[in-house]
C-alpha cells in the first residue's frame, strides 16, 4: 500500500509558504531599503547643507556626492524592479562597504547605520542571487554569441 499521494500533498503546502515567506520577507527589505536610499540620495543629490559639509571633510569635491547620490538613487529603483533586484543590491552592499570605510577611517563617525544597511542589502542580494545569476548569464552568452560572429567588412 502506498501513501505518497497523502504525503506528498501535506509536505508540498508548508514548504510552498515557506518560500512565499521568504519572498514576501524579501520584498519589505526591498522596500525598507528603497525608501532609505531614496532618502540619502535625494539629499545628496539636492545639496542638503549636512550633505555637503560632509563630503567637505571627506575632501574629494562635490562631484563625489553628486556620483553617491546618483548611485544611491539608482540603486533604489534597481531593488525594486524584480529583474535587477538582486544586483542592485549588491551594489548597494559595495556603496555601504565604502561609507562603512568612510565613516570609521575619516569621519571618526558611527559606521551604525551603513552597517545595518550593508546586512539588510545582503540579505535582498542572498535572497534574490538566483535573479542576479540568471541575468548575468543571459548576458555572457549574449557576449559570446556576439564575439562568435565573424566580423562584416564593409
Amino acid at each position: 500500500m502506498s501513501d505518497t499521494g497523502i504525503t506528498s500533498g501535506t509536505r508540498a503546502a508548508p514548504a510552498k509558504s515557506w518560500g512565499r515567506a521568504v519572498n514576501l520577507t524579501l520584498w519589505a527589505l526591498q522596500m525598507v531599503l528603497a525608501l532609505m536610499f531614496v532618502m540619502a540620495g535625494s539629499a545628496k543629490l539636492f545639496g542638503d547643507p549636512a550633505m555637503v559639509e560632509m563630503f567637505d571633510a571627506i575632501g574629494i569635491g562635490q562631484w563625489f556626492r553628486y556620483v553617491v547620490g546618483g548611485l544611491e538613487v539608482a540603486g533604489a529603483v534597481g531593488v525594486l524592479v524584480p529583474r535587477f533586484s538582486g544586483l542592485a543590491a549588491l551594489g548597494l552592499v559595495c556603496l555601504m562597504v565604502g561609507a562603512t570605510l568612510t565613516n570609521v577611517v575619516v569621519l571618526g563617525a558611527s559606521p551604525l547605520l551603513p552597517l545595518v544597511l550593508l546586512v539588510v542589502g545582503a540579505l535582498v542580494a542572498w535572497g534574490r542571487r538566483a535573479r542576479a545569476q540568471a541575468l548575468l548569464s543571459g548576458l555572457t552568452r549574449r557576449a559570446r554569441r556576439r564575439s562568435s560572429k565573424p566580423a562584416q567588412v564593409r
